[in-house]
């Protein structure tokens, strides 16, 4: 059929509970429509039949589709690529990675989605894609729940096709949405940035299948957000006020059930050690020495960091891993100082270990978690600063104590290179992230300066 005997009109718009954007056009007297989310979506599919019919295509009576474009709705779907993706990254990923990687497949996903009859809400085709297409087992590997079943039935049909995505403008739409959360305000930077990482990750895959000669999403010129790389001054903790937070966390909980006292110990080991916290959860009484007297050691080789069970291989809340960035029979040797001695000989004492050796359980032996030692957290800081600082950013996060550990160290003359050492970082990352917190050493350089101005006056 030629391009003579078809007709493309206006793009218009529904205003449903879900807004949406009709495309129509008829092929020999007979009309087609295409439903898209977004008004830009529609545009760009009516300006592809327009430049199908200026170029004189034939169109098919059936699809009423010019062949370029049956051609690609032949092609794999966005979804169904997904799902193959996710198989090949899944078992080589961490629990976190995968987490992040479920987030931005559905993410994505949800901008590839056509309008349909029978389309579920919004809220429930993300939390369907969530936890029950981008995990494995897969889909079609486990029996699921009839509605579940339904809404992925759903989303395999409007799922637009991976070729799409060598579209320029469709490929930039899709990078814009990740830009929103779900009620529509702007995401953080570092999300929108973890999620693109991972749309061009997949599209590598997608062209080593053959899918793609090159990458569609590196050649986008698409500004990605700014992320703050330094740490924010106004976190770290000084010294005193440390200690009044360490103090602080004892008393949380009541001295019987001991909910603050047996954790004080762990935020000793993120301020005097500079131990991330899940280094600190992993800690047992054989990786430490423990010396009456004077400095003792912390022998880093595992982490417990805490995420959910669909995450793990294992099926448990904490994954067991090593440390950080390194190799995983890979150990830090980290020296701590008498104070943090004292403390960690004191819990022992008090509490003792768990049945494999971790310093640090919850009230009922278990690995602690990162709620658990939160919660505390907050309400440690509640005792210990005035209103003006709990509502400041000061020592906000447990986190905080490792920053503000290795600004101190930083600020009190120690050679970067033994922080980063000591930090588990290179000296590069260390600088950089902690640029705006040594400050200690300006003072000390400007009273040199001017000591030795004094001498010529």
């Amino acid at each position: 059929m030629k391009s003579l005997d078809v007709k493309v009109w206006g793009v218009r718009k529904r205003n449903t509970k879900n807004p949406s954007y009709d495309v129509r056009w008829m092929v020999a007297g007979k009309v087609f429509s295409e439903q898209f989310r977004t008004k830009g979506l529609a545009d760009h599919y009516r300006s592809k039949l327009l430049r199908a019919t200026h170029a004189g295509e034939e169109f098919d009576t059936v699809t009423g589709l010019p062949e370029s474009m049956v051609e690609k709705a032949a092609s794999m779907t966005w979804y169904a690529f997904a799902l193959k993706y996710l198989a090949m990254k899944w078992p080589h990923a961490a629990p976190n990675t995968r987490n992040g990687v479920n987030e931005a497949l559905t993410a994505v996903t949800m901008a590839l989605l056509d309008e349909r009859p029978g389309q579920p809400s919004e809220e429930l085709v993300r939390k369907v894609l969530r936890n029950w297409a981008f995990v494995l087992p897969g889909p079609d590997e486990r029996e699921l729940p009839t509605e579940v079943a339904n809404v992925l039935h759903w989303v395999a049909k409007a799922s637009r096709p991976l070729s799409d995505l060598g579209d320029a403008a469709i490929g930039r739409a899709v990078l814009d949405s990740l830009r929103l959360k779900l009620d529509g305000t702007a995401a953080a930077a570092e999300t929108v940035r973890r999620k693109r990482r991972t749309l061009v990750n997949a599209l590598h895959y997608a062209v080593d299948l053959g899918e793609f000669k090159e990458n569609p999403i590196t050649g986008i010129r698409w500004k990605k957000p700014k992320v703050a790389g330094e740490v924010d001054p106004r976190v770290v903790a000084n010294p005193e006020q440390a200690r009044s937070l360490l103090t602080a966390v004892s008393y949380v909980g009541g001295y019987s059930r001991a909910r603050g006292r047996r954790l004080v110990g762990l935020f000793a080991c993120m301020y005097y050690g500079a131990l991330r916290p899940a280094e600190a959860v992993g800690l047992t009484s054989a990786d430490v020495k423990l010396p009456e007297v004077g400095w003792g050691t912390a022998l880093l080789n595992r982490t417990r960091p805490s995420v959910g069970k669909q995450w793990t291989d294992s099926g448990e809340t904490h994954d067991d891993r090593g440390l950080k960035n390194r190799p995983a029979e890979e150990v830090r040797i980290v020296p701590i100082p008498p104070q943090l001695v004292a403390i960690l000989r004191q819990h022992l004492d008090t509490f003792g270990t768990a049945e494999d050796g971790r310093l640090f359980t919850n009230e009922r032996g278990g690995v602690v978690g990162s709620s658990t030692y939160y919660r505390v957290w907050q309400e440690a800081r509640a005792l210990a600063l005035p209103p003006a600082a709990v509502a400041s950013p000061l020592a906000a996060r447990p986190y905080d104590l490792r920053h503000s550990a290795l600004s101190t160290w930083l600020n009190s003359g120690v050679d970067p290179t033994e922080v980063a050492e000591r930090a588990g970082n290179s000296v590069e990352v260390l600088l950089s992230r902690y640029a705006k917190c040594i400050d200690g050493r300006q003072e000390i350089v400007n009273r040199k300066i001017e000591e030795l101005l004094r001498e010529y006056e």
